[in-house]
């Protein structure tokens, strides 16, 4: 700070220790920050940034979730990306779900891959291209305009320009209408599986369209977003018991209350979307960033496994003077910091946590802290103690002591029954968001231009968009033809429990491929093969399978990369092969618009063309 600026510090990470209201990681290092004044900000976030960034203009501020007792009303649950058996979205989700299919509710899986949900809840599933989604749902509105099965009646009394969004359909705008036909040459998905679901979801009601957050990880995914939502929309099923808003599954309704450690103050330095962090630091204020970044400081995340471009990432670590990480494990990330410092896991302490339903849970510390581990909490003091802020990052209390303030102040009455039982019951559990305005919604008007869904939005269109939601795709290549998609593993968060040998066992980290995309290229199953972008290239080893569509491959992301001498990947990390280019206007995550090439590899190691 001294010699280059408070400017030249880029704090990063997330809560990746604890989605809690004392140690989040997320608030302790933004707190920390914010009091020392004048740093870099990273903005948005890996997880939802598209999702989020589309879902402020559609809704304001609103509340678009559900919670997932409501979907026992459901006449039809479409599950959009979303692999809720592998993915955690809240304790309940699977359950209702599965409830649901065994009450015989038609649950439809539309997914690049036949996941563990499609398997296990799905009555069908319905494979699509990776990042194409929007052709699929554009194709849907077209035939649910074709055969008068549009609510008028709710397009007209919920939203605003529908009809900006229905003269694309129709394609007034292009000459090119929308039809299933179009978005089958797009998508991959047969034009007749197309229109019989889009008359199927038209007729069923209530229908719950639940879209993953794999939908706008992609080129394009705030146009898949404005879309999910255009179809609820249309067919009448947003505020109501057994529908959705089509928005955000990671539940956006409010906890009962309860205050976090986080502090309410506005970021005072320059700030450049996390996404591009690396392109920051290796390019500076000559590539067109606010800052020259001289030094990272990471909390709750690792950043060379989970960001994109691994290669990219170690070269921006490499590249600033000074660099701190606090972690469990002597992470990917930590080997490349000049400073580690070892905090504790969630059974060395104690917290509030707030699950994806209305409850609170207790989360008790098990253990003591052991050897030299401290709280993330601790450290940040000890830092603001040295810088003279002390005071004001921990207002004079403990970890502990913020904890019992922070409960004295919840909705939480029976202080001792709450610690006994970890739970804190918050009553409603059949909330559906945007009730109150689908009901009245000139009494509970969205804080949207219009009062209203917002479909169309001429600031969005100042963005170098259209205001209305269109199809935009990544299409493949001659020297790429295949599509990447990342999904998580089903043993892992992300990158943690890779290096825990009772996880890996369990967790089959190969490349999945279709058996029609590996018999043209004369690879059998379990050969190692190299998987080339043009980011990177990675050795695997590859299961053949049906279960993923033809022109699709697949990897887990969360693996910790080692590279061999000559730079290639060997342990299956597969953001070497991911870019950190995002997608705009959002500046979200693109890591399922990955492009390769997958060829076999000799006994030498070297890979060898058979096309």
């Amino acid at each position: 700070r001294e010699r280059w600026g408070r400017e030249a510090v880029l704090p990063l990470g997330g809560s990746g220790a604890c989605i809690g209201a004392v140690h989040n990681t997320a608030f302790l290092k933004d707190r920390f920050f914010k009091l020392l004044g004048g740093h870099t900000e990273a903005v948005g976030n890996y997880s939802e940034q598209a999702m989020e960034f589309t879902s402020g203009y559609l809704f304001g501020e609103a509340h678009t979730g559900l919670d997932p007792a409501t979907l026992q009303h459901a006449a039809l649950i479409v599950l959009w990306g979303s692999n809720i058996v592998d993915t955690r979205f809240g304790c309940e989700m699977e359950s209702r779900v599965r409830e649901a299919a065994a009450r015989g509710i038609p649950v439809v899986v539309i997914d690049p891959r036949r996941t563990r949900t499609a398997a296990h809840l799905g009555t069908e599933w319905i494979p699509v291209y990776p990042g194409t989604d929007s052709a699929f749902m554009l194709a849907v509105l077209w035939v649910l305009m074709a055969r008068g099965l549009v609510d008028r009646e709710a397009v007209n009394r919920l939203s605003s320009g529908f009809e900006l969004l229905e003269r694309c359909v129709r394609g007034e705008d292009d000459g090119t209408e929308k039809t299933p036909q179009w978005a089958q040459g797009i998508c991959g998905t047969p034009s007749s599986t197309i229109e019989d679901f889009a008359l199927r979801y038209g007729r069923m009601k209530p229908a719950a369209l639940l879209p993953g957050l794999s939908i706008q990880r992609t080129i394009g995914g705030e146009e898949a977003v404005r879309l999910a939502v255009s179809l609820q929309v249309a067919t009448g099923n947003i505020g109501v018991h057994g529908g959705s808003s089509g928005a955000n599954i990671l539940n956006k309704l409010p906890h009962p209350p309860c205050e976090t450690i986080a502090l309410q103050r506005s970021h005072d330095g320059p700030s450049a979307s996390v996404y591009q962090w690396p392109d920051m630091v290796l390019e500076g204020r000559r590539g067109g960033y606010p800052a020259d970044i001289h030094c990272l400081y990471v909390v709750g995340c690792n950043y060379l496994s989970q960001g994109s471009d691994i290669s990219k990432n170690i070269r921006a670590f490499q590249a600033v003077d000074f660099s701190v990480c606090h972690d469990y494990f002597l992470t990917s990330t930590a080997r490349y910091c000049d400073v580690v410092l070892p905090v504790t896991t969630f059974l060395e302490r104690a917290d509030v946590v707030f699950p994806r339903s209305n409850h609170l849970f207790y989360s008790h510390r098990a253990v003591a802290p052991r050897h030299e581990a401290k709280n993330d909490y601790d450290i940040f003091c000890s830092l603001a103690e040295r810088f003279g802020f002390l005071d004001s990052f921990s207002e004079g209390r403990t970890a502990d002591q913020w904890l019992e303030h922070l409960i004295s102040s919840s909705a939480v009455r029976d202080v001792e029954s709450f610690k006994r039982t970890g739970i804190y019951e918050g009553g409603d559990h059949m909330r559906v968001g945007l009730s109150a305005f689908a009901s009245d919604p000139d009494g509970h008007p969205l804080n949207t231009p219009s009062g209203r869904i917002q479909l169309d939005f001429s600031p969005y269109g100042r963005t170098g968009f259209t205001a209305h939601p269109v199809c935009r795709v990544l299409e493949t290549d001659a020297d790429h033809p295949l599509r990447l998609v990342t999904p998580h593993a089903r043993l892992r968060t992300n990158s943690q429990n890779h290096n825990i040998p009772w996880f890996r066992k369990r967790q089959e980290d190969l490349l999945c491929m279709h058996p029609e995309d590996a018999r043209t290229r004369g690879i059998t199953a379990g050969q190692q093969v190299l998987v080339k972008s043009e980011r990177g290239m990675m050795h695997t080893r590859v299961r053949i399978t049906d279960e993923m569509m033809p022109g699709v491959v697949s990897a887990h992301q969360g693996v910790w990369p080692e590279f061999d001498s000559q730079g290639i990947e060997i342990a299956g990390s597969v953001n070497v092969l991911t870019s950190t280019e995002p997608t705009m206007p959002s500046m979200g995550s693109r890591t399922h618009s990955v492009l390769v090439e997958v060829c076999p590899v000799d006994s030498l190691g070297k890979p060898h063309e058979t096309r």
